[in-house]
């Protein structure tokens, strides 16, 4: 574990605790003055982009962005799986622009040109890398730098359509359209922005967005508050409901596809390394396995030898008829070192219930797949 790593989970655990120690209530005490002077950065560049102050490049097609207003967890990448694939399928030519958050590599760069996979996930990131697995005739490209990125797309694929993944608080470059996820079961990161919350901006950014979906609605305590809050800070934009659900089942050795109702009955061991385990669990349950342990790791959280053994062990000390894990965690395990057990990785898929057509309509793009409307 990295000392970036420590620190981000020395803060989640300081956040989360529910009986702090003393310890803990001072640490919280100094997060939640980092998180006024952020929120007061923040506020000012919002300002410097409102006021014109700050340049914002326009590329020569139209630009959607993914985003979100917390760290983490909303389901971003199979959303713009979701909204890639429905964009090719009416006949489009897409691309999708990325950071290629934690990834080594440096400059710009191609990871797929919708044919070949140029870049392993520790050039380009896991992200980035199962975007460009998932989306086969989709060019994929990575940057800090999203305007020179989104340049490079269009040079190299000529896009009627750039997806910009993890794009709201980019604001270098002009978007057409924003449509802002928020996780149902954490909507709101506990209130406070980073590094005492989990919110990237104040709630009220969401007056940018042209359009809000709200994920994992079937398992929020109480979506109809989350939905009226919702309306309250960004009156008059759209709002649909969106779940993700299990949709295919691949196991890591072999790389063949089975149909992901194989799972039922199991006795797995789950590992992640995802922001959001509880939802990577709860779709495990809801396929009709029977979860057996966990091993969670950082989001993110690169598998070393030592990670192989422990899952190994882990499979082994449960029962686990076999070790499951998600496709973004796929990418970053080496399958061969867990050779003792059946390694499986499942695949979901976002579907959007109501809502759906008001926000495709709201985005001036077919997003959604037919099923879904």
């Amino acid at each position: 574990m990295t000392v970036r790593d420590r620190i981000e989970a020395y803060a989640l655990g300081v956040t989360r605790a529910e009986v702090p120690t003393a310890g803990q209530r001072l640490a919280r005490g100094a997060l939640a003055a980092l998180s006024l002077a952020y929120e007061a950065c923040v506020r000012l560049r919002n300002a410097g982009f409102d006021g014109g102050l700050f340049p914002v490049h326009r590329l020569p097609c139209r630009v959607v962005s993914v985003g979100n207003l917390t760290a983490g967890g909303t389901g971003k990448t199979p959303t713009v799986i979701a909204m890639a694939a429905a964009l090719r399928a009416a006949g489009e030519r897409v691309s999708v622009v990325l950071r290629g958050y934690r990834s080594e590599g440096a400059g710009t760069r191609v990871v797929s040109d919708g044919r070949t996979i140029r870049l392993g996930w520790r050039e380009a990131g896991d992200e980035a890398v199962l975007l460009a697995q998932r989306l086969p005739g989709v060019p994929v490209v990575v940057g800090g730098d999203r305007v020179a990125a989104g340049r490079l797309a269009i040079a190299e694929f000529r896009p009627q359509t750039i997806l910009l993944d993890d794009g709201f608080q980019h604001r270098r470059i002009h978007r057409d359209a924003d449509l802002v996820l928020i996780d149902a079961t954490d909507p709101f990161g506990g209130q406070w922005l980073l590094p005492r919350g989990r919110l990237r901006e104040p709630v009220g950014g969401l007056r940018r967005a042209n359009a809000i979906l709200v994920t994992h609605a079937d398992e929020a305590a109480d979506l109809e508050g989350v939905v009226h809050t919702l309306a309250r800070e960004a009156p008059g934009r759209p709002i649909a409901q969106g779940i993700f659900r299990g949709c295919c089942l691949r196991e890591l050795r072999s790389g063949q596809d089975s149909p992901v109702a194989l799972i039922r009955g199991k006795r797995v061991l789950a590992v992640s390394g995802i922001a959001n385990p509880y939802g990577f669990h709860r779709t495990l349950e809801g396929l009709g396995a029977v979860v057996v342990d966990r091993v969670v790791y950082r989001d993110h959280h690169a598998f070393d030898d030592r990670d192989h053994r422990r899952i190994v062990g882990a499979a082994k000390t449960s029962g686990a008829d076999w070790v499951v894990t998600t496709e973004k965690d796929a990418v970053r395990l080496t399958p061969d070192r867990v050779a003792e057990v059946p390694l499986f990785a499942v695949g979901v898929d976002l579907v959007v219930g109501e809502g759906a057509a008001a926000v495709g309509s709201a985005l001036g793009c077919p997003v959604w797949g037919r099923d879904n409307v």
